[in-house]
């Protein structure tokens, strides 16, 4: 079975592959949770994500913006001590930030999703990429996302990470087109 090159180095990267990468998304919890994990990565490898992935539930309650936005400086500072995570400053307020931003976005657009999936028109964008050298960093759509995004006061939502955030959340199909996932995922 050929899967995307990408994923091959570690049984954690093969699951995340096969179960979830490309799978869309329209829950808005689990799309705080890529937010906040995509911009936690800039920098950073996927993977190193991934391994703290559990430490980042813990730490933002569960990925619940009605909580992360109550974070106070008290808690921040306890979770720049915090191993599980990644324990970068900005990054750690930026979680804080992009929940007020986010919920904003949902009394304004009736919920996150219905926001974030109008930059692709509701449709998943299936590419037809043979290699990974084909796969872009950014696209207009994340162009355009990431600029709307940081004008509502998101932070660390540069176009780069958007597009990651796309791949993720299934608004962007970028498994090449001989794993057996790009089938499976443009049914």
């Amino acid at each position: 079975m050929m899967r995307c090159d990408w994923c091959l180095k570690d049984p954690l990267y093969i699951h995340y592959h096969d179960e979830e990468w490309g799978v869309p998304v329209h829950d808005d919890r689990k799309l705080f949770e890529f937010l906040v994990l995509e911009g936690a990565q800039a920098g950073l490898s996927w993977l190193t994500i991934l391994r703290k992935r559990e430490g980042y539930r813990k730490a933002f309650a569960d990925f619940d913006p009605q909580k992360v936005v109550r974070f106070t400086e008290k808690r921040i500072e306890k979770l720049l001590q915090d191993p599980a995570i990644i324990r970068n400053n900005l990054k750690v307020r930026s979680a804080v930030t992009n929940a007020r931003a986010f919920l904003k976005v949902q009394e304004e657009f009736g919920s996150f999703d219905k926001y974030i999936w109008q930059f692709t028109d509701k449709k998943i964008i299936t590419n037809k990429w043979e290699t990974l050298k084909e796969i872009p960093a950014r696209t207009k759509e994340s162009d355009v996302m990431s600029k709307d995004l940081i004008s509502r006061g998101f932070k660390f939502v540069g176009s780069t990470i958007m597009y990651a955030h796309m791949q993720a959340t299934g608004m962007v199909n970028d498994h090449l087109v001989g794993c057996f996932r790009y089938n499976e995922l443009t049914k």
